[in-house]
């Protein structure tokens, strides 16, 4: 999943929701360097991953993305499903999505200081564009998807991914939304056990 599901499924207290945010760049046994709370954010992170990979609805979703763009293909469908959230958010959150992202974004500036580097400085880009509200728009997912073909130096050809999702929409749309009563059924369940063991 990416960054607006991974914030979504961490359930409302701010320091887990960072914590599962910034936890890409937090490899190992390090995250045991932060707080209780951050703490828990990071192994929810972990935990959803690896549930994730292993669904056979978000294999099916990857394999029609495989031969045209490989190891690439998981990305591709971790940023189009955050698509289908943004797009579906009222069926998930009584909070309005712009509502929600400005929430998020106000709790990233105070808890700034704990973020890694890659974190920080990818911020100002994150705010001025306000992806994860874009998330929810065909061009808005467009742009990330270009965003993350220059990452690759264009090697990936992400940016064409968009072609995938037009061609295969209703189809990724189910998957997403089978998925995902699964994936927060599973959510909820780890974070109550993260919870126990923690505080």
């Amino acid at each position: 999943m990416n960054y607006l599901a991974h914030i979504y499924l961490s359930g409302d207290d701010d320091l887990i929701r960072i914590g599962n945010f910034m936890a890409d760049g937090i490899k190992g046994k390090n995250y045991k360097k932060y707080r209780k709370r951050v703490q828990i954010g990071i192994l929810l992170h972990r935990n959803i991953d690896t549930f994730t990979d292993a669904h056979e609805t978000v294999r099916k979703s990857t394999k029609r993305l495989h031969s045209r763009y490989g190891h690439y293909s998981g990305i591709i469908v971790d940023i189009l499903y955050d698509h289908f959230l943004a797009k579906n958010w009222d069926r998930y959150s009584n909070i309005p999505l712009q509502d929600y992202v400005e929430q998020f974004y106000d709790s990233l500036e105070i808890y700034y200081d704990i973020l890694p580097e890659r974190i920080q400085k990818m911020m100002p880009y994150m705010l001025t564009d306000n992806w994860l509200l874009s998330y929810a728009s065909i061009h808005g997912i467009s742009r990330v998807l270009d965003g993350m073909n220059r990452r690759t130096k264009n090697k990936s050809g992400m940016d064409k991914a968009i072609d995938e999702l037009e061609a295969f929409y209703e189809e990724f749309e189910k998957e997403f939304t089978s998925f995902f009563e699964e994936l927060s059924a599973f959510s909820v369940q780890k974070l109550n056990k993260l919870k126990e063991d923690y505080l």
